[in-house]
């Protein structure tokens, strides 16, 4: 059995301790929160089922997280200079780059997201995929929304959601008066 190393960065945000693994060449593996701990190792063991995956702390602040802060003080754009790897299936890596394609302050629900990526009928298997995203704000999957235009389950808890929801609204809004202005 192989052996994957992950690096793990700790640091407060508005919302809590997040939790960051990073692999040796500085991409994103997992992000949850420190709350959600147990189940971004169960993600992880489904993710990459024949390696052994070994988490060691990190030393000093990533990459990662600085973009990460960058996010949290109104640089929306941010989240897409993050280098993301990840297991999973292809179709779930297609569901995950969808989610990355969703700009900041915007929404889509599973229906809209199953059809971005050509699979109309797969509305129950994109909820599938959304919940499985081991690196939720960097790939936005809170950004995914009830075909009633209501928030939906949010694996780091609803209160989350809205918060990111709002967040992205506000500084985007910020944006355009600033380029309007």
């Amino acid at each position: 059995m192989s052996e994957l190393t992950f690096l793990l960065d700790r640091f407060h945000t508005p919302l809590g301790e997040m939790l960051l693994l990073i692999d040796e060449s500085g991409q994103l593996r997992a992000l949850d929160w420190h709350d959600y701990e147990d189940r971004m190792h169960r993600l992880l063991r489904r993710q990459y089922p024949r390696q052994a995956v070994v988490v060691r702390e990190r030393a000093s602040p990533s990459p990662v997280r600085l973009s990460l802060q960058q996010y949290f003080e109104g640089d929306l754009a941010a989240l897409t200079r993050i280098p993301v790897a990840t297991g999973g299936t292809a179709f779930q890596r297609a569901v995950w780059a969808a989610l990355r394609d969703i700009p900041a302050g915007e929404t889509r629900s599973y229906g809209e997201l199953a059809r971005e990526i050509g699979r109309p009928q797969a509305v129950r298997a994109v909820g599938l995929a959304n919940g499985a995203n081991p690196v939720g704000v960097v790939v936005p999957c809170h950004r995914v929304i009830g075909a009633n235009r209501s928030l939906t389950g949010y694996a780091g808890g609803l209160a989350r959601k809205r918060w990111l929801l709002a967040h992205e609204a506000g500084w985007r809004a910020r944006g355009q008066a600033m380029r309007a202005a």
